[in-house]
């Protein structure tokens, strides 16, 4: 036994050594203030400031006026190099500002709304959190009125019909799970034959905000925004809801992904023993329905930081008309909108914002450089909105900063790699749209905010090559000593 447990100290003392040199072996192969990107609440002071510093030429217009101070004139000329106007084409709007300081360093066009494309996803996470908190879940439930068990949505994005395989993010409640518990609840009861009823009642509106289109749907940016849908809507070939994580291959939307939830979860029923009989209905239980089975969204701080890191529209379009709930505002398209809006001036936040949804899907969407500011710095400053930080994309690391990911994703390779692993940040493109906003630590170790938003790319074909511009003064802000 003496010489067993020695063996076994050992060997636990062997694997400790293994893992301690990987450790250290992964860390020397990343870039030194990789572990800067933990961003200490003190380290962060809301921006208050927002005069103007030094535009590079042509990038402000005739009215505006500009000062200058030596650190703000090296960076004005890195800005203007990186973001040539043949690349990103006009009214290129930026603001760049310490979060350590509040002070703002930088701004050209920064009080102009432009389009924000996702970069509104970062509106909608700091609103959700704030409105709901963190840890709050969104709930599926099934009750029994007489004959009929009514499947009734709760707003959750995440919904799956089954569990994936694997997955980076947490996991899902499943549709496969409420039908077992369901299941188990009616046997109990003598029951093994029912009627199916579900209630999407908790949101309500159009099923698409202004400016989206059907394409939208049919490419695979979006569904329609309903309180029950499970897999996001996403298809499979054979026209079933596709019970995958992928979702930066982007499939095609089921049209109407209500009915394609309900066929799912009367299919499991069937599995699972019980047999649905007739017709589903759309049925609207009584407050006093029991309730057979339940399942429950991973927290909101997880749900936040998925839809940034794959910039999911759906998640967005969700949590917005949850916003919109928990202000007593219509849950559609307008209230969520408005909500967000309502959330930002009931946190001070009264920069230029006008939104038509809460992803950054429609282009009527217009949001300023200084209020993209004003929200990562309140964020970054603010335990409870942390996740709209912490949540955001790692350049050459995750979600949209990763390569191949999109139009953003090589950022990462950029001067070197001085970016990877420092820069944090939403990306957002639309035809003719290219924006970026988050943080970076610059070379002197403070860590800066910043938003570059370019309206008018001259083309959809340029889109790429405006990506990389915006990719390129991202970087720059890493190798600047700035503030």
């Amino acid at each position: 036994m003496r010489r067993t447990r020695t063996t076994a100290l050992a060997v636990v003392a062997l694997l400790n050594v293994f893992t301690l040199a990987a450790g250290l072996a992964v860390a020397h192969m990343l870039p030194p203030r990789l572990a800067r990107l933990h961003i200490p609440v003190a380290a962060a002071r809301p921006v208050v400031n927002a005069t103007p510093v030094l535009a590079p030429a042509g990038a402000h217009g005739p009215d505006e006026q500009a000062t200058a101070s030596p650190t703000a004139s090296g960076l004005a000329a890195m800005l203007g190099a990186a973001l040539p106007p043949a690349a990103t084409g006009a009214g290129v709007g930026i603001e760049v500002a310490d979060a350590g300081t509040g002070q703002v360093l930088y701004s050209a066009n920064a009080g102009t709304p432009a389009t924000p494309a996702s970069t509104t996803k970062v509106v909608t996470a700091v609103a959700a959190l704030a409105a709901l908190g963190p840890d709050a879940r969104f709930t599926t439930t099934v009750r029994q009125v007489g004959d009929t068990v009514v499947l009734v949505g709760g707003g959750d994005p995440t919904l799956a019909v089954n569990e994936y395989p694997s997955s980076d993010y947490p996991r899902p409640a499943t549709l496969a799970q409420l039908a077992a518990g369901t299941a188990r609840a009616l046997k109990a009861r003598g029951s093994h034959s029912v009627r199916l009823g579900y209630d999407t009642a908790l949101f309500s509106g159009p099923d698409l905000a202004q400016g989206w289109t059907d394409s939208d749907v049919y490419t695979g940016n979006v569904t329609s925004i309903v309180a029950l849908e499970a897999d996001q809507g996403r298809l499979t070939k054979g026209g079933a809801l596709e019970d995958s994580d992928d979702a930066v291959n982007f499939r095609p939307r089921a049209t109407d992904p209500v009915a394609a939830t309900v066929a799912a979860f009367a299919a499991l029923l069937a599995r699972d023993g019980i047999t649905v009989t007739g017709t589903p209905e759309e049925t609207a239980p009584p407050a006093s329905a029991p309730v057979l089975a339940s399942v429950s969204s991973p927290p909101l701080v997880a749900m936040a930081g998925q839809m940034l890191q794959e910039s999911n529209n759906v998640i967005a379009e969700n949590l917005a008309r949850h916003v919109a709930i928990a202000l007593g505002m219509p849950a559609t398209f307008s209230g969520a909108a408005g909500a967000d809006v309502a959330m930002l001036r009931r946190l001070g936040i009264t920069a230029p914002i006008s939104l038509m949804d809460g992803s950054g899907l429609s282009p009527r969407d217009a949001i300023a450089p200084e209020t993209l500011i004003r929200v990562l710095s309140l964020a970054a400053s603010t335990p409870r909105l942390r996740g709209a930080v912490t949540g955001l994309p790692v350049a050459g690391f995750s979600g949209t900063l990763s390569a191949g990911n999109s139009a953003f994703g090589g950022i990462g390779g950029i001067a070197g790699g001085t970016a990877r692993g420092v820069v944090r940040a939403k990306t957002g493109n639309l035809a003719t749209v290219a924006s970026l906003a988050g943080l970076v630590y610059d070379r002197s170790g403070d860590l800066l905010l910043f938003a570059i938003m370019a309206p008018q790319v001259p083309g959809a074909d340029q889109l790429q090559q405006a990506a990389e511009a915006l990719d390129a003064a991202a970087a720059g802000l890493a190798t600047c000593g700035c503030s």
